[in-house]
């Protein structure tokens, strides 16, 4: 492990700057995400762009570098430190994707690598990383998330349009839900990105379609029949749920965040480029804290982490 300083901003050296910054609510009862402020700028010419992050116990942020291949943690006083780096691919194109956390503090990464792609652990404070399930069929894994129940990790394929189960216990990967409204509009294009396990379901996101799903996990384990919560969420990435329910969703391509009412398929726009996204990539909420990523893919500009108060 290492540890940088030099490549982001803490919250005290930036009080002016995120000041001011905040959005009404788009309805009287609906939430909005005020007193945002930004804790962390990154190095774009140092790959620093974060694609997915998770929340540790102590306010500590794990994010993923996917074109630096690394994993890296921000602590509260603004400390940037490697937890791991993956092997870089030998056919040249590897990317370090979707994270999530375990209750004991490991780390599962996606490692999109063609042939090479799979499941990667790293130890709870970094160490040297290790696949734990190869993927080998998949295109490109993105999004990850874990559901206890099942003691599984359901991940994204945005190129072949997919999700896969990944069984722990087992140290298998197959493919669990597939169909046109997981798949992208066109070659190259992203399908099912983000990934979140709620309520007895698997929900999804299709950057190319602008849509937000929902897939019920079976008694049996498989999947259920596919519905589709909202649409109109132009180039969604990932996304979180509020305490209430509410869905807060990075629109990546558009540099926006809008809040999503799955029951009734509504959303408004809440945050845009002027307070600070560009090309946000993921959220994660702890209570009434809410943090966006932003990588900055096509802005090539400011990829930062950003924090504001869901009211």
């Amino acid at each position: 492990m290492h540890t940088r300083r030099g490549a982001i901003l803490t919250t005290a050296g930036l009080v002016g700057l995120a000041a001011g910054l905040g959005t009404p609510a788009y309805a009287d009862g609906a939430l909005s995400i005020t007193d945002l402020r930004t804790i962390a700028q990154f190095d774009v010419s140092a790959y620093q762009q974060p694609e997915n992050l998770v929340l540790e116990p102590d306010g500590s942020v794990d994010l993923t570098f996917n074109r630096a291949l690394e994993v890296v943690r921000l602590s509260p006083d603004g400390t940037l430190t490697t937890l791991a780096t993956l092997p870089e691919d030998a056919a040249g194109y590897a990317l370090v994707t979707g994270i999530v956390r375990m209750p004991e503090g490991t780390l599962y990464v996606n490692y999109a690598a063609g042939s090479q792609s799979g499941i990667w652990r790293v130890p709870p404070n970094g160490g040297t990383p290790r696949q734990v399930v190869a993927v080998p069929g998949a295109g490109g894994l993105n999004g990850l998330a874990y559901d206890a129940g099942q003691n599984a990790l359901y991940a994204t394929d945005s190129s072949l349009g997919v999700v896969w189960k990944i069984s722990l216990a087992k140290g298998t990967a197959e493919i669990w839900a597939q169909g046109t409204q997981l798949q992208p509009t066109s070659a190259g294009g992203k399908g099912a990105n983000g990934l979140k396990v709620r309520d007895g379901a698997v929900w999804v996101s299709n950057t190319s379609l602008g849509t937000l799903l929902r897939i019920p996990i079976q008694r049996d384990g498989t999947a259920g029949t596919l519905s589709v919560a909202a649409q109109g969420l132009t180039g969604i990435d990932d996304f979180a749920f509020a305490p209430d329910g509410e869905v807060v969703a990075a629109l990546d391509g558009i540099s926006q965040a809008s809040i999503v009412n799955v029951q009734t398929g509504t959303h408004a726009i809440v945050l845009t480029a002027t307070d600070g996204l560009s090309n946000p990539t993921s959220v994660a909420i702890r209570g009434n804290t809410v943090y966006i990523a932003s990588g900055a893919y096509l802005t090539r500009t400011n990829p930062n982490l950003l924090v504001g108060t869901l009211t």
